[in-house]
């Protein structure tokens, strides 16, 4: 499932965080694109991610958050600037990381999990804490249902029967995996003032898990001098596999070789 596309004496590295329950799968079509541009792209599967359901109820975000981190610091030693990508809970993981290393070149935090309040949700949400704060946490999960974060009818299909085979991404979602995000949430968003990186925001009007809301916490509290606010509005939650992929490789590459210290001449 991890992925690394590398180029020879390149300076510049993105490394990648996939979503909740998810897997590098979700991130790869992106991360070639990003390579295609000049960037060595790094992304691995998370602990408890992958195919076994009970993995996941094991980890908590600090597993998460400690994994992501030695990914990071690896490629700093390798790298003169480093960048972060996440969408979901990945990119509430790069938010964590780049709090506490003021060094992260810059951020790209797509459809980012602060709040679960999108559509799919359904209204009697407001009862999750009744289970998540009990031992019923450790007992009950949360089937995948369509659309699965996809608006593209094509697309939805082939992941619907990836699903199914379990072989790309978790077809349950743990209310464990809920609650730790829940949690790096809280405390991400406790913090984000302290976040002064240059920071790319997208995010659909139509994320069926998370709603504009988080997007808007993100860039209405970060401290960054260099902020850039995308709303996307023909996707679903897993923007970077649906309508809107093109775009959202366009935005991040022209965002990161505008706060990049390399030109295009320096690289070749």
């Amino acid at each position: 499932m991890n992925f690394e596309f590398k180029n020879e004496n390149n300076q510049r590295a993105v490394l990648l965080l996939h979503g909740m329950t998810g897997s590098p799968f979700e991130m790869k079509q992106y991360g070639k694109n990003l390579h295609k541009a000049g960037f060595d792209v790094y992304c691995s599967c998370l602990p408890g991610h992958g195919k076994d359901i009970k993995n996941i109820k094991k980890t908590k975000w600090q597993d998460w958050f400690n994994f992501a981190e030695e990914e990071y610091k690896t490629m700093k030693k390798n790298y003169s600037e480093v960048y972060l990508g996440g969408i979901c809970m990945g990119a509430v993981l790069a938010l964590a990381i780049a709090e506490k290393h003021k060094d992260v070149s810059g951020i790209i935090a797509i459809s980012t999990t602060l709040f679960l309040d999108g559509w799919t949700i359904p209204w009697y949400s407001f009862l999750f804490p009744m289970g998540l704060h009990t031992i019923l946490r450790f007992y009950y999960s949360f089937p995948e249902q369509d659309p699965y974060g996809i608006k593209n009818e094509i697309v939805r299909r082939k992941i619907s029967a990836l699903l199914k085979e379990n072989t790309v991404a978790l077809n349950y979602i743990p209310m464990t995996c809920v609650y730790e995000l829940l949690e790096m949430s809280k405390q991400v968003r406790k913090s984000i003032k302290n976040i002064n990186h240059p920071i790319l925001i997208m995010h659909s009007n139509r994320d069926d898990l998370t709603s504009l809301k988080s997007a808007d916490f993100v860039y209405k509290n970060v401290s960054s001098a260099v902020k850039d606010y995308i709303i996307l509005k023909n996707s679903y939650h897993l923007i970077v596999m649906d309508n809107d992929k093109d775009l959202a490789v366009q935005k991040s590459v022209e965002f990161l070789n505008s706060i990049s210290s390399f030109n295009n001449s320096e690289l070749k």
